[in-house]
């Protein structure tokens, strides 16, 4: 059995500035609609080092750069689409 994804947003002031204020809401409210906060464990993280790149979101081990509200959504959906249609 797969362990909980975890997806990670930066907080850093830069990202946070830059839109993950909007971001975090969207992921949180993305989790709660599909029935996922079971399934993933959703934390902030003050810095990730990459603050020029940001606003920065990272799941398992994979980091996203530059994210923005209307990205998120397709990156989650990359995730967690494909187990909804296996039920």
């Amino acid at each position: 059995m797969k362990s909980k994804t975890v997806v990670t947003i930066c907080l850093g002031s830069s990202c946070y500035r830059r839109g993950n204020q909007a971001i975090l809401e969207i992921v949180k409210d993305y989790l709660a609609k599909n029935n996922l906060e079971s399934k993933v464990e959703f934390k902030g993280h003050l810095c990730t080092g990459n603050c020029t790149k940001g606003p920065n979101l990272k799941i398992d081990a994979d980091e996203y750069h530059r994210v923005d509200e209307n990205s998120v959504i397709e990156i989650l959906n990359r995730y967690f689409v494909p187990e909804k249609s296996m039920v």
